[in-house]
């Protein structure tokens, strides 16, 4: 489960208590929104994080492309 310290999840709840009043025009107090997001942190968290480790592996990847590019590119021929 992903967890947060407690200015994120400060942070977090009122983003989660003004979107319930703006969107679904509903006023939902502190340990309501606590709970919706222990509830996503716990039961969808884990696809966010691995979304975000796979971007990075491919960044990590496409960057590891480019430095065996620029190394080919400085390789010396070989003497015959």
């Amino acid at each position: 489960m992903i967890e947060f310290n407690s200015q994120q999840k400060s942070i977090i709840v009122d983003k989660i208590k003004a979107y319930f009043d703006k969107e679904l025009h509903q006023d939902i107090g502190q340990f309501e929104a606590e709970f919706l997001l222990d509830f996503f942190a716990k039961e969808v968290g884990a696809y966010f994080y691995n979304k975000g480790i796979e971007d990075s592996n491919a960044v990590i990847n496409s960057k590891f492309d480019e430095i065996q590019q620029a190394l080919f590119d400085i390789e010396l021929p070989e003497p015959r």
